[in-house]
């Protein structure tokens, strides 16, 4: 079975990682094209507008998969020319495939997010997590660094000193914790989490998809092009939004104080 199931309800495409036997945990061989064909298939269809990724089971992901860690198999066997490409065809599949996501996907951390299972998290645009839920990037505690781009990722998200201090340290914090200090947004009770996630991506779905996928661009280019390159991106691609039926349709529902319908043309 596949690493990861889509279910689409309507706008929203429901991704779940289904190893909940190992705590979800990634790294098996075909993970990553798995993965990243789910992520393909979710950007090939128009009438999907959001995203929701959780774990099934008692976590969210432990992370990369220990066992075959020892047994060098999977991601992380052979030589290290072999486990180079075993990190970049598969584990780095995973990482790019829900990063690169044109639609927004909202991460529902419904337990243990660990190690890479922490860093797939953050690949979301949005974190909730469960009350319940434990986050760490736990590399250091196995040797290992984060060969998953980690590294780059995190201190955007929380700020270099916190991304050192969890790094360096190994250290696993709470819910409480991880909504202080931003690395999720909200916590909710866990038997909440599903219900207040799926709230949120309804409520993002109502958006005209056109211009709520260029809109996550515009933000992901931000956080590393120039004041002047985004400018120009944004001039670009707000003249192709005037000339959509959804423009006209968001200014008619203003006008006539009415709530919009988008539909995407």
């Amino acid at each position: 079975m596949s690493i990861l199931l889509l279910e689409k309800r309507g706008p929203i495409a429901l991704l779940t990682l289904n190893r909940p036997e190992m705590m979800n945990a990634l790294g098996q061989e075909g993970d990553g094209p798995a993965v990243a064909a789910v992520c393909a298939e979710i950007m090939a269809d128009p009438s999907v507008r959001c995203a929701v990724l959780t774990g099934a089971g008692r976590a969210f992901s432990a992370g990369g998969d220990v066992k075959a860690m020892k047994e060098k198999t999977g991601a992380f066997g052979g030589s290290p020319a072999d486990i180079r490409e075993g990190y970049r065809r598969n584990i780095h599949m995973i990482v790019r495939a829900l990063y690169n996501l044109e639609v927004p996907l909202i991460s529902a951390i419904n337990g243990p997010a660990i190690g890479l299972g922490c860093d797939v998290a953050c690949m979301a645009d949005i974190r909730i997590a469960a009350d319940t839920a434990k986050m760490g990037v736990t590399f250091l505690k196995l040797g290992l660094i984060p060969g998953d781009g980690g590294a780059w990722l995190l201190p955007r998200l929380i700020g270099a000193s916190r991304a050192a201090e969890l790094l360096f340290t190994g250290d696993v914090i709470d819910a409480r914790t991880a909504a202080e200090w931003g690395l999720v947004s909200r916590v909710v009770p866990v038997e909440k989490l599903m219900e207040e996630a799926m709230a949120l991506a309804t409520r993002i779905a109502q958006q005209p998809p056109q211009a709520l996928r260029l809109a996550k661009t515009l933000m992901r280019h931000g956080t590393t092009s120039s004041y002047d390159t985004i400018m120009e991106m944004s001039a670009a691609a707000q003249a192709l939004m005037h000339e959509t039926n959804d423009h006209v349709e968001g200014v008619n529902a203003i006008l006539e104080k009415r709530a919009p319908i988008f539909n995407g043309n």
